[in-house]
């Protein structure tokens, strides 16, 4: 169980550490941690340092603020995933925090599956919604009037704000940048999924798979934050091509497509800082 107080707590501490007061956040997935080297003036945050906060233990794990394209902005290097052994509120529960510290929308990245024939590896995906068959919830046992939010059953219709979505499209399309809008299935992990699963999940509406973001999505919504969430298809689904899914290969497509990312990032941030 968490409550607003560890929450504010939490938030209290990051901001002990800057004179900077972020207003937009963006967590960073798979082989997408070289935009940290734009941040401005950064300080660097370990999460091991922030109280109740857990620590990743297959991404950098800390916590720049400074400045980019002129906007104040909180990036998570690295987040933490259910498969490390984590529970979902513990995934979650860095964006409560980064709520309670002022920030007021954030952009959720990843790495993903391409279940979509219509996609490619190495393209951007802006994600219009999510699709959750696993059971448990950031908020389960929680009552989001708690931490902030509105009460205990909260509204998702609009969890990937389409506010949001319309600025970063029309953004894009100004600049030429290719850029899909689909539906992300949410799976477990560690392991891939098998051809049958993602055969189901197509049937359902999926266009990509991964294996993080909707914890943080779900309690963005829980607590009223407005929040955007970008795929990078670092690889197409099992059963898609035929070929073995692999670890090695979604690394490698997120190094590839590094620059390009920074670049739609950049993007995305000087477009939402506008407001």
């Amino acid at each position: 169980m968490m409550t607003y107080n560890q929450i504010k707590g939490s938030a209290e501490y990051i901001l002990t550490k800057t004179r900077l007061r972020p207003k937009m956040a963006i967590v960073l997935g798979s082989g997408l941690s070289p935009l940290v080297a734009d941040i401005e003036d950064a300080v660097r945050i370990p999460y091991k340092s922030i109280p109740r906060f857990v620590t990743s233990n297959v991404h950098e794990g800390v916590l720049y603020i400074g400045r980019l394209e002129g906007v104040p902005v909180a990036v998570m290097s690295g987040r933490m995933h259910c498969y490390e052994g984590y529970s979902m509120a513990e995934c979650a529960y860095p964006v409560a925090v980064l709520k309670a510290a002022g920030v007021e929308k954030i952009v959720l990245t990843n790495a993903a599956g391409g279940i979509s024939p219509e996609y490619r590896v190495g393209e951007f995906v802006l994600i219009r919604d999510h699709i959750k068959l696993v059971l448990d919830s950031p908020l389960r046992g929680e009552d989001a009037k708690d931490l902030g939010g509105e009460g205990r059953f909260f509204d998702m219709t609009d969890t990937y704000s389409r506010a949001l979505r319309e600025k970063i499209k029309g953004a894009a399309a100004l600049s030429g940048m290719e850029l899909h809008e689909g539906v992300y299935a949410y799976m477990g992990g560690p392991q891939f999924e098998t051809p049958a699963e993602i055969t189901a999940l197509a049937s359902m509406g999926a266009d990509l798979v991964g294996m993080s973001t909707v914890p943080e999505a779900i309690m963005a919504s829980a607590v009223g934050l407005p929040a955007a969430g970008v795929s990078v298809v670092t690889n197409m689904a099992a059963g898609v091509t035929g070929a073995a899914v692999t670890n090695t290969e979604v690394n490698e497509t997120g190094a590839a497509v590094a620059e390009n990312f920074k670049k739609f990032l950049r993007l995305v941030v000087r477009t939402l800082g506008e407001d």
